[in-house]
C-alpha cells in the first residue's frame, strides 16, 4: 500500500510539474510569435532583413515542436496516473492545478523508530522473532514430556514415577527414549535453530541500515537542492531583468534581433531547470516518506534521533 500511494504521488507531482513546464514553453511561444510579428511589419517596411524572419520563424517552430512533445509526456503521465488510482485511462483528465504544491517541513529529531513501519523492516523482524521461537522450542525439546507439579502445587505423579527405579518405565527401553539419547537429534536441532536465528538477526540487521542509507540519501539530496533552488531562483530573476531590458532595446532599434533571441532563451532555459529541481525535491520527499515507512509521525517522541539535516 504504502509502495502505491508514494508512486501516486510521485506520478501526481511530476504531471505538476510537466504542466508547468508546458505553460513556460508556451508563454515563450507567445513571446516568439509577438516578435515574428514585429519582425514581418519591419521586414514589409523594409527596416529589417529576410534572415531577422526565417531567424524568427525558425525558433517559433522549435518551440512548437517542444510544446508538441511536452503535450505527449504530459498525456502519457496522465494516464500513468489513471492506472494507479484504478481509473480507466482513457477520458481521465486532473483538474487545473491550484498552484504550486508546497514542500512540506521536515521537523529536526525524528525517532529512528519510525523506520519500524517500513514493510521491509517490519518483516526482518517478524523473522527474527519466529527464529527465537523455534530456537524455544529446540531447547524444550531436551525436557521429557511430563508435568512438574500436580494438586497443591506438589510434584506430580508423573515426576514420581520417572525417578522410581523399580518403575517398569524406567527400563533400559524408555531410558533410551529421552530426549538426551537421541544420537545428537536434538541437539543438532536447536543448533540449526540459533544458525536460522543468527541469520535473521544478520538480515534485519543490514535492512535497517539499509534503511537508514536511503533516509541519509534523500535528506541529502533535499539539502542540496534546496541549495540549487536558490541559486537559480537568483538566476531567473536576473535573466528575467534582462529579457525586459533586451525588449525595450530591441523595440527601440538599440540591439540585434540576437541578442533579444538570447536573452530570451536564457530566461527560459533558467525558468525551467528552476522547475526541474523543484520537481525533484518533490520526488525526493516523496522518496524521503517511503523511506521513512509512511513519513515522520510522532518526531520528538524517544528513540534514536535522524538527524534533519545530512
Amino acid at each position: 500500500r504504502l509502495m502505491v500511494q508514494a508512486d501516486v504521488a510521485q506520478t501526481y507531482l511530476q504531471l505538476r510539474s510537466l504542466q508547468a513546464e508546458r505553460h513556460l514553453v508556451e508563454q515563450s511561444l507567445l513571446a516568439y510569435r509577438e516578435t515574428l510579428t514585429l519582425i514581418e511589419k519591419r521586414y514589409r517596411g523594409g527596416d529589417a532583413a529576410e534572415l531577422d524572419v526565417a531567424r524568427m520563424q525558425t525558433e517559433v517552430s522549435v518551440t512548437e515542436a517542444e510544446t508538441l512533445a511536452l503535450e505527449r509526456q504530459q498525456a502519457t503521465l496522465t494516464h500513468a496516473l489513471a492506472v494507479l488510482v484504478g481509473d480507466v485511462a482513457t477520458g481521465f483528465t486532473l483538474a487545473s492545478s491550484p498552484g504550486e504544491a508546497t514542500l512540506p517541513v521536515i521537523p529536526a529529531g525524528v525517532p529512528a523508530t519510525v523506520l519500524a513501519r517500513r514493510p521491509d523492516v517490519s518483516a526482518a523482524q517478524a523473522s527474527v522473532l519466529a527464529a527465537q521461537a523455534r530456537v524455544g522450542v529446540a531447547q524444550a525439546a531436551w525436557f521429557p514430556a511430563i508435568t512438574l507439579t500436580g494438586n497443591g502445587g506438589y510434584a506430580s505423579p508423573e515426576l514420581g514415577d520417572l525417578f522410581k527405579w523399580s518403575a517398569r518405565s524406567w527400563g533400559i527401553g524408555a531410558l533410551l527414549s529421552l530426549p538426551i539419547f537421541d544420537g545428537g537429534q536434538r541437539a543438532a536441532q536447536e543448533e540449526g535453530a540459533r544458525a536460522r536465528l543468527e541469520a535473521a538477526v544478520a538480515a534485519q540487521r543490514g535492512q535497517v541500515l539499509t534503511a537508514f542509507r536511503e533516509v541519509e540519501d534523500q535528506l541529502s539530496a533535499l539539502r542540496l537542492l534546496a541549495g540549487q533552488a536558490q541559486v537559480l531562483g537568483q538566476a531567473v530573476q536576473s535573466s528575467e531583468r534582462a529579457t525586459h531590458l533586451s525588449d525595450v532595446r530591441y523595440r527601440n532599434g538599440l540591439v540585434s534581433q540576437l541578442e533579444l533571441l538570447d536573452a530570451r532563451r536564457n530566461e527560459l532555459r533558467n525558468r525551467r531547470q528552476a522547475l526541474q529541481v523543484r520537481t525533484a525535491q518533490y520526488t525526493a520527499t516523496v522518496a524521503l516518506i517511503r523511506a521513512l515507512g509512511g513519513g515522520w509521525g510522532n518526531a520528538g517522541h524517544g528513540g534514536e534521533r535522524l538527524a534533519a539535516q545530512s
